[in-house]
């Protein structure tokens, strides 16, 4: 096993590696950048190092100078989060070739998974449904709007190396195909440094269904069931939860095969995240694969009892799963919300500045995942979401009350954030019934806004 292992990473996951680490025994060393010299994660590490200034370009993006500080530390392995350089395959190669584990799955596989064009084919090839697409890149505007013809309206321009809604644009009809087309390319360039892209017919409404996997190295591969991501404002998730109200018990085994199947065909190691999205007739197609842990991944080990974290660090370190597919049996019904500082009345722009106080729920079945605390700052140079609330219950009404009773007494001052947004969520009566595809938030949020603004007169708070 692992003596230290750095972090390369911030925020709530950071705090969420530490606290498996201390479980675990080893040693944390966290590298984080001068605007996070104050943050709870560099106060609780084993040892902190400052890798750079504020700008991500220059800190948490830096390879070299992170790959140097966990040499420096004496590491023998580096765990990336999500975000950042989790997904990063020329990352992923350096800190291997300079001797130290990489947490996560091989540089190929990375590389593979990250070209969704590559991935879309290997899929195809081991008979895994995908959306209808493009036969490879689409290299000009012109003919971008002869496969968009083709696939017929409406369609995705997407980003080959994209990833968290980033690198992709909608056509509705053949007048948007080219600027569609044009600013896919230019925001690819800009986030992930290749341009390529390639199209996708648009399944309406469909839900956003991703499926939980581990993989070690000895051909053990096991699926912990699925995660339902259709609640997303502008293709980011705001809400998960799990089971799937949406999947029949003949789709959920149908998916969980192809999951399987995915991860076998890319000769994955690791935890990861198969994605699909079920289009409204029941059919399911492959969209993407995360070859990293998610976001959401507290979802699954609310269900299911098993801390993917620290399956993570096993299979890195040489070591078998701990479970078989025998030994999982998800329960009961989670929900998880992410907790943005951010102001909804203000088309949802960051709120950065000082928390003056923050106080979090308790009680059976709730669990917080942040790094705020009173007198900490949120920065304006890094990701909105401050904190993660998830609870669990045996059934999904009791987890839709026990999440609304979280959030009424889940505090945080100081700075906006979108606690009242997602607390009146809990009360839609479409959502209370299960019946929500990806285009719910955006369709009621008007609705919700009006709702909160409304409460804040009626409670004589302004601003």
């Amino acid at each position: 096993m692992f003596r230290r292992i750095l972090i390369a990473n911030r925020g709530e996951i950071a705090m969420r590696l530490i606290r498996c680490m201390k479980e675990m025994g080893i040693e944390s060393v966290l590298a984080y950048s001068a605007e996070d010299a104050d943050s709870l994660p560099v106060q609780m590490a084993t040892e902190s190092v400052c890798i750079g200034p504020a700008a991500a370009s220059a800190s948490y993006l830096n390879q070299a100078a992170l790959v140097e500080a966990a040499k420096a530390a004496s590491c023998d392995a580096v765990h990336p989060g999500y975000g950042f350089l989790s997904e990063n395959a020329d990352f992923a190669a350096l800190v291997r070739e300079n001797g130290m584990a990489f947490i996560g799955p091989d540089p190929e596989t990375i590389r593979l998974m990250g070209d969704k064009e590559k991935a879309r084919e290997l899929m195809k090839k081991n008979g895994i449904p995908t959306v209808p697409g493009s036969d490879g890149l689409v290299d000009t505007a012109d003919e971008a709007v002869r496969v968009a013809d083709s696939l017929g309206y409406p369609v995705l321009v997407k980003a080959s190396a994209g990833g968290g809604g980033r690198g992709m644009r909608r056509a509705s009809c053949r007048d948007e195909v080219m600027a569609a087309y044009q600013d896919a390319r230019a925001e690819a360039q800009a986030a992930f440094g290749d341009s390529s892209v390639y199209l996708e017919k648009e399944i309406v409404r469909p839900h956003h269904i991703e499926f939980q996997i581990l993989a070690d190295r000895y051909g053990g591969i096991v699926q912990l069931g699925e995660r339902d991501c259709s609640m997303q404002r502008r293709r980011q998730k705001m809400i998960e939860e799990a089971p799937a109200g949406c999947l029949t018990p003949r789709l959920r085994a149908k998916m969980a095969k192809a999951a399987i199947t995915a991860a076998k065909a890319s000769g994955y190691v690791s935890a990861g995240t198969v994605e699909f999205v079920v289009d409204q007739q029941g059919n399911f197609y492959f969209i993407e694969m995360n070859t990293r842990i998610q976001v959401e991944h507290c979802v699954t080990e609310m269900e299911t009892g098993i801390d993917l974290v620290r399956e993570q660090i096993r299979i890195a370190a040489g070591m078998k799963l701990s479970v078989r597919q025998t030994d999982i049996h998800p329960a009961g019904h989670t929900i998880e919300v992410r907790i943005n500082a951010e102001d909804p009345q203000q088309a949802f722009a960051p709120s950065p500045g000082t928390i003056s106080f923050a106080h979090f729920p308790g009680g059976g079945g709730v669990r917080i995942e942040s790094a705020v605390y009173s007198g900490s700052r949120v920065s304006p140079f890094y990701d909105s979401m401050i904190a993660k609330l998830i609870v669990h219950a045996p059934g999904r009404q009791e987890a839709i009350h026990k999440m609304r009773a979280a959030l009424e007494e889940l505090t945080i001052e100081g700075v906006r954030t979108n606690i009242n947004y997602l607390y009146l969520m809990m009360f839609q009566r479409d959502y209370l019934l299960g019946q929500f595809d990806t285009s719910f938030i955006e369709e009621n949020t008007e609705k919700i806004l009006k709702w909160e603004k409304a409460c804040r007169k009626k409670a004589g708070l302004t601003g």
